[in-house]
């Protein structure tokens, strides 16, 4: 009984750990029935082993109506495995500041928007500044838009009809959503003084061995930014093809 117990047991956590690992490549949340397509698991299994995750914070309910995502409880988990993603990009950062002489910011995608995580200043008199731990939208920046560029084209438009909604804005998903199709075939997003006026930026995406997505982008004043472009799309790709050796 006992063996037979264990057996039950790993299977309840390898089910569990399938669970996750869906859930992982979702931002906006994925419903029962999804999951339980996904992992080839019944409905009533799958609820089961969501509802016993939900109640240690591994899995939680999006806020938005999305159906479940990860929860808070396993940021904490990576937290003490001491894992540091500012401490592997600030390297690239620094390389990349001295390359292009402008400023370099990374972010994280989570949930509804990309969390600030670090930034390298740049040389010149006249740079962008911005704080850890601040929020961006992610349909009018460089980076939101990078990221949304790796999602499957029906998350992408969710999220992106989600903030437009919450921001009262009418525009054309289609139309943006053509633009992340190009983001994915060149590798680089750009903001054009969409999200700040008088600032541009270029970014590009990448996902990290946890499956977070992740962006670099090179914010600069729109007064330079047309005499800069070239070098500054060169010098990001240069480092995203580092970012990727690292990450593979």
């Amino acid at each position: 009984m006992s063996e037979k117990y264990d057996k039950g047991g790993i299977q309840v956590i390898s089910r569990a750990a399938s669970i996750l690992r869906v859930l992982k490549e979702t931002q906006s949340g994925m419903s029962l029935g999804n999951i339980a397509a996904r992992v080839s698991l019944p409905r009533s299994t799958v609820q089961r082993i969501t509802s016993a995750l939900a109640e240690e914070g591994y899995v939680i309910t999006d806020a938005h109506g999305g159906g479940l995502r990860l929860g808070p409880e396993l940021s904490a988990l990576a937290g003490a495995a001491q894992y540091n993603i500012v401490e592997h990009c600030r390297l690239l950062l620094n390389e990349l500041t001295q390359k292009t002489g402008e400023t370099t910011d990374l972010a994280v995608m989570r949930g509804i928007g990309m969390v600030f995580l670090d930034q390298v200043p740049g040389s010149h008199r006249l740079t962008t500044v911005s704080k850890v731990g601040e929020v961006f939208p992610l349909t009018t920046t460089a980076n939101g838009k990078a990221c949304l560029a790796q999602l499957p084209e029906d998350e992408a438009a969710k999220l992106i009809t989600n903030e437009w909604t919450r921001n009262g804005v009418t525009s054309d998903v289609d139309a943006l959503l053509r633009q992340l199709a190009e983001i994915r075939r060149t590798g680089l997003a750009y903001d054009l003084d969409e999200h700040s006026s008088g600032v541009s930026a270029i970014g590009f995406a990448f996902t990290n061995w946890g499956g977070e997505l992740h962006a670099i982008s090179v914010p600069v004043p729109s007064s330079r930014f047309s005499g800069q472009r070239r070098m500054i799309e060169k010098a990001l790709l240069e480092t995203a093809v580092n970012i990727q050796r690292i990450f593979k």
